[in-house]
């Protein structure tokens, strides 16, 4: 019976797998790729990774709900420090267009998961729509603190905003859903 691997040791593989497999689903789709390509990519062998995850639903998941606590504190830190309530709203969509203008963005994680397991995983579906429901929190929020009744259009255009530069790979989505959201909330 192989001894047991420290505590500290079992994270940092847990890690490495999971930031593997994120960069493989992200950039090349879940289903192309195959547990050993996540294999080589995290350097773990697939005994191990079993270990870890049972299925590749289950690996799927934890990248899903990973990314998901990342992006959303990764968008409250640049949404959260402006004061002005309008201005605030329209941060959310600065923040996307710098995320759109990342190498290697290849439009919404939760969005191409659904496309690809949706309609056959329950566990991925509700996984996509409880990130969706979190962000749209996350916007009413923010919206709420404006006192006008926008919140559902913000949140469409964001999500809009967000498929539209995935399609394209261009920015500008974030830069026009912003003038439009804009506009709703009176700034010029």
């Amino acid at each position: 019976m192989p001894a047991p691997i420290p505590e500290e040791q079992h994270r940092m593989d847990r890690d490495a797998l999971l930031d593997a497999a994120e960069r493989l689903f992200y950039a090349r789709g879940i289903q192309a790729i195959g547990m050993d390509a996540v294999r080589a990519a995290s350097g773990l062998p697939l005994k191990r990774i079993y270990r870890f995850f049972a299925t590749k639903e289950d690996l799927v998941l934890a990248v899903l709900n990973r990314r998901d606590q990342r992006w959303r504190a990764s968008l409250t830190a640049y949404v959260e420090p402006v004061t002005d309530p309008r201005e605030r709203v329209l941060a959310i969509f600065d923040w996307l267009a710098d995320w759109f203008a990342e190498p290697g963005f290849r439009g919404c994680a939760w969005i191409n998961a659904h496309g690809e397991l949706g309609a056959s995983s329950a566990a991925v579906l509700a996984e996509v729509r409880s990130h969706k429901r979190a962000f749209h929190d996350q916007v009413a929020q923010w919206v709420h603190a404006t006192q006008l009744p926008v919140a559902e259009p913000v949140f469409l255009l964001a999500e809009g905003a967000i498929v539209t530069a995935g399609i394209s790979g261009e920015p500008a989505p974030a830069r026009h859903a912003r003038a439009a959201v804009a506009s709703m909330l009176g700034v010029s």
